[in-house]
């Protein structure tokens, strides 16, 4: 007998489902590997475009809006966590302000992934704007600044609280463009076989690019829907 779900899933389906996967092993290895870790966060990020995609080519399923925000809270908002958490324990959780904060960045950071992917899913789906950072690039910048060298844990952490509150901030941030997201998953697969590659210049130079969508892309990178 056939479970009672799968039935009604389609291909893009199916990638969101993997990409949630993904999340739960980046979890998982962060706090023996972080560096596959951060890896698989971008390979998660990669799912989450190539989901898109296939839906737009193959037509999509009512659920899958509904799965790809489920999937991005493991693998954006959770896997991102652990990361961070484990980069700023590496002696082990202390009652210090360091220990502190290793437990509540994270946390808030995922309780924000969460509110910004629920009222992503009630008021933004359809736009190609939405408002607050979106969750993948949240993960993102957290994952390659850390295959990029980023690895002190007070930087991590300031860098992980800035995203928390940009997650939920009114601040509008567009959709990337078809094209620009090709590139940037192309990028983002060098950077998951290369990491390390030419003194890390794939993760840093996706750093870069990451950054400056980060920082001007609410002022400078329109839509055309918003042109017109």
């Amino acid at each position: 007998m056939q479970p009672r779900f799968l039935g009604q899933l389609g291909l893009a389906d199916a990638v969101t489902v993997a990409n949630a996967a993904i999340g739960f092993v980046a979890a998982a290895v962060a706090f023996t590997d972080p560096q596959l870790a951060a890896r698989l966060i971008l390979l998660g990020a990669i799912a989450d475009g190539l989901d898109g995609v296939i839906a737009r080519a193959r037509g999509g399923t009512p659920v899958g809006p509904y799965l790809d925000s489920l999937a991005d809270v493991a693998s954006f908002g959770v896997a991102p966590a652990a990361l961070v958490f484990v980069v700023a324990t590496p002696d082990g959780l202390e009652a210090t302000p360091l220990g502190l904060a290793a437990i509540g960045v994270p946390a808030l950071f995922v309780a924000m992934a969460v509110v910004r992917l629920g009222f992503y899913m009630l008021n933004d789906s359809e736009r190609p704007q939405t408002e607050g950072v979106q969750t993948t690039l949240a993960g993102t910048l957290i994952a390659v600044a850390y295959l990029a060298g980023v690895t002190d844990p007070v930087v991590l952490l300031a860098g992980a609280a800035v995203l928390t509150y940009l997650m939920v901030a009114s601040i509008t941030y567009p959709e990337l463009y078809a094209r620009d997201a090709v590139v940037l998953g192309g990028l983002q697969a060098l950077v998951v076989l290369f990491p390390t590659a030419g003194g890390r210049v794939l993760p840093r130079a996706l750093l870069v690019f990451a950054l400056l969508y980060l920082l001007f892309a609410p002022a400078f990178y329109w839509r055309e829907t918003e042109r017109s």
